[in-house]
């Protein structure tokens, strides 16, 4: 219902990559001293060395790229008393979307390792994985502020009636 009001209005992004500035000084850094390298290399006679400087740069320029990409991804949960919603954005391809009732949802924080975790919501037979490129730290707090907004959900509409509102 869109007259409900929002108890949960939260954006999840990955941690920002470096400014595209500096990962461009990187790369000309970079791409600066593997010349001066591969030009030492081709004067000392050893030029097959050369091609695998070049590649170097390459793959660094790719994994700057990728990291670039990767950051735009980001998930949206919205709740309200009647439904908890959640919409992930990737970097490429298409909205995911789903949508829980508060009143049967469960927060599942699991910790396969000491330091990783892993946050799902289930309902019904149904499950989504919330939050895979956060910091186990930010997952954990994410988790627990979803409970805890949950609950109220949950627990609202009883304030209410005992209140006489």
């Amino acid at each position: 219902m869109d007259s409900d009001p929002i108890l949960l209005d939260e954006t999840l992004r990955p941690s920002p990559p470096m400014n595209p500035r500096a990962l461009l000084v990187i790369l000309i850094v970079v791409t600066v001293v593997n010349i001066a390298f591969a030009l030492n290399f081709v004067l000392r006679g050893a030029w097959p060395i050369a091609p695998f400087m070049g590649l170097d740069v390459a793959l660094l320029a790719w994994a700057f790229r990728s990291s670039t990409l990767a950051a735009r991804r980001f998930e949206h949960v919205t709740l309200t008393p009647s439904a908890l919603r959640i919409e992930q954005h990737p970097a490429k391809g298409a909205v995911k979307r789903a949508e829980f009732n508060p009143y049967w949802v469960r927060v599942d924080l699991q910790w396969p390792t000491e330091f990783s975790n892993r946050l799902f919501l289930r309902s019904h037979g149904r499950e989504m994985q919330v939050g895979d490129f956060l910091a186990p730290s930010v997952r954990e707090r994410f988790a627990e502020g979803l409970k805890s907004a949950l609950w109220a959900a949950k627990n609202r509409h009883f304030g209410a009636q005992e209140t006489g509102r």
